[in-house]
């Protein structure tokens, strides 16, 4: 099989050359036919350092095929069109095959191109246990509640956005600067959109109720506190992005309010016994994108993989200004 790795944190993809893996118990062996990158791609690559003696094959976003199936596998067979973000302990997806549990994988969408499904996995699996496992929303008993996602028009907020709306039900708050990115925030179902530069002041304009729910898809840092007031009585902060500084939990103690993180590799990586719930997550994902009750966030593909549009990929993502998702199709032969 072919794949791209790298040996340091500041060097560029290489092509490899390694054997094909057999797959084991609940191992399927997929051959991709598309990816997607995301802002973990480049912060695993960071921490390589230098000058290492095998190489990391990153990436954690793919649609492709099933091609073999391990001993204990029951949920798919060969030639089912699968798409999954994987699990990060293991080899990643800027490969022409890889190996990975069917429990963490789903029926990809029937209407869509392998790259178009190749965008939604990490992305919905992160929004959806956000909302739903971590503050454990109730879509029937918390309907009209209010929701502000920080960073909505990024891979994760445009989901978010759209489940919150389509699915729970809630009034959504998210945040934006730039014109694109407030208009695509509104496209994916905002019911409004402030900066979040001036966030506090911006909220409070809206005059309407602090909001139930918070989650915070930008640094967690230059956020804390200011969204730790902002939160109503008994809401529910979820974080994503691990925080540099120490902060003050106990200014939640009188608002009996809670901080949660998400994490969407935590599952496979701890191998839970709800492990499963992923496969679950992906399969109700992939009948909303069928039905159109969710919109696809795939924005560009850049080409195949290769060393050269991964390294163009990684620099829009580092450039924080993306809208979407960006993806690449298959290795060429």
């Amino acid at each position: 099989m072919k794949a791209y790795g790298f040996f340091q944190a500041n060097g560029q993809a290489q092509e490899l050359e390694r054997e094909t893996p057999s797959p084991k118990g609940h191992d399927l062996l997929i051959k991709i036919e598309a990816i997607a990158v995301n802002p973990v791609d480049t912060k695993i690559k960071a921490s390589l350092g230098d000058n290492n003696d095998k190489a990391k094959i990153i990436g954690w976003d793919a649609s492709g095929t099933v091609v073999e199936t391990g001993d204990d596998c029951e949920l798919f067979n060969v030639g089912d069109k699968v798409f999954y973000a994987g699990d990060v302990t293991r080899d990643g997806c800027y490969a022409s095959h890889q190996l990975v549990d069917e429990r963490i994988v789903g029926k990809a969408p029937q209407n869509f191109t392998a790259e178009q499904a190749a965008a939604m996995p990490l992305t919905s699996i992160t929004a959806w246990e956000a909302l739903f496992s971590r503050m454990r929303i109730q879509p029937d008993q918390d309907k009209g509640k209010t929701i502000l996602i920080v960073g909505g028009a990024g891979g994760v907020g445009s989901i978010a956005i759209q489940l919150a709306k389509q699915v729970a039900k809630l009034n959504v708050v998210a945040t934006a600067s730039r014109k694109e990115s407030i208009d695509w925030c509104y496209a994916m179902g905002a019911d409004h959109v402030i900066n979040h530069q001036q966030l506090t002041d911006h909220y409070s304009a809206l005059n309407i109720a602090a909001p139930d729910y918070i989650l915070c898809l930008a640094d967690t840092d230059p956020y804390y506190d200011e969204l730790t007031d902002l939160l109503a009585p008994q809401g529910m902060i979820c974080f994503v992005v691990t925080s540099q500084q120490t902060h003050n939990i106990d200014k939640l103690k009188n608002k009996s309010a809670g901080i949660v993180w998400e994490f969407m590799f935590a599952r496979p990586m701890y191998k839970t016994a709800d492990m499963i719930e992923q496969h679950h997550i992906l399969n109700s994902i992939s009948e909303m994108l069928d039905i159109e009750t969710l919109k696809c966030t795939h924005k560009q593909t850049l080409g195949p993989i290769s060393a050269s549009n991964i390294e163009q990929a990684h620099q829009r993502l580092l450039s924080g200004r993306t809208i979407g998702k960006i993806c690449l199709s298959a290795i060429e032969n």
